[in-house]
């Protein structure tokens, strides 16, 4: 069984900054990590492996140079290797982009199943697992929290809906996003932890994807952030010492009736 991983590099830091001309984020100044809901992703796809003789796990990416990072940390884990694609021609993509690049480096592969986390915690916009399943026009899981059976070239998972979950089986290839219900990820051990170290990740640059480059990047991205403002905290409050819970109470209830809350 073949299984791709698609996971992300984000900023491990809250010291996130904005580029306001562009509207994009300046990742070069930050610290990374795999973004933390692609490792439950990447542990299932793992499990599998575990229990599917001859089961090979790429994990993908799309990032800067330094997104390296994040596809080792996948393979210390126990994915078996490593792809990133990385052009300056790439940046400043949004979600539909992003998906874009991804599924056109997938389309001539043969995965069985494609996983992916729920979102990314820098974006929070879980669009592009699902846009990158569209794009393959494969079966698209989402918010799976259990994987129930694989045979027959087919796969039976739970997933978590409104007020509860559903059973649902389809053919595969499929596309898979999980939520953290679904296990809880290892810690890497000192053997993978060396064999990601002395791994080699492949590099794929647009030179090698060709795609049109009003398809890719900030060209190719139809969302776009028209303004970046930061928001002034202030507060105008007034300090009440009180002496009993009771007056405490009748201070909070005249506040509140002097503003309109209450009547």
């Amino acid at each position: 069984m073949e299984i791709c991983v698609l996971v992300k590099q984000v900023p491990s830091t809250d010291k996130v900054q904005i580029d306001e001309e562009t509207g994009t984020m300046i990742r070069s100044e930050l610290e990374s990590e795999l973004n933390p809901l692609d490792m439950y992703a990447v542990e299932e796809a793992v499990r599998i492996k575990e229990s599917t003789p001859q089961t090979k796990i790429t994990v993908v990416t799309m990032g800067p140079p330094s997104a390296e990072y994040a596809l080792k940390e996948a393979i210390s884990m126990g994915c078996d290797e490593g792809v990133l694609l990385t052009d300056r021609k790439f940046a400043g993509a949004d979600t539909l982009a992003t998906a874009y690049t991804l599924s056109q480096y997938l389309k001539d592969k043969h995965y069985d199943i494609i996983f992916a986390g729920e979102r990314a915690t820098d974006g929070e916009t879980g669009q592009v697992g699902p846009s990158v399943g569209t794009q393959l026009d494969i079966p698209i899981l989402t918010y799976v929290n259990k994987i129930i059976n694989i045979a027959n070239d087919t796969i039976t998972v739970q997933r978590a809906v409104e007020g509860g979950n559903e059973i649902i089986q389809t053919g595969l290839p499929a596309l898979i996003t999980v939520v953290k219900e679904i296990n809880e990820p290892r810690l890497p051990n000192l053997e993978n932890k060396l064999k990601a170290k002395k791994s080699s990740i492949k590099i794929v640059s647009n030179q090698e994807l060709k795609i049109e480059e009003g398809k890719i990047g900030l060209k190719g991205s139809p969302t776009r952030v028209v303004k970046v403002f930061y928001p002034k905290i202030s507060r105008n409050g007034e300090k009440v010492i009180v002496k009993t819970p009771q007056e405490a109470l009748e201070k909070i209830t005249n506040f509140l009736k002097e503003k309109g809350v209450i009547s």
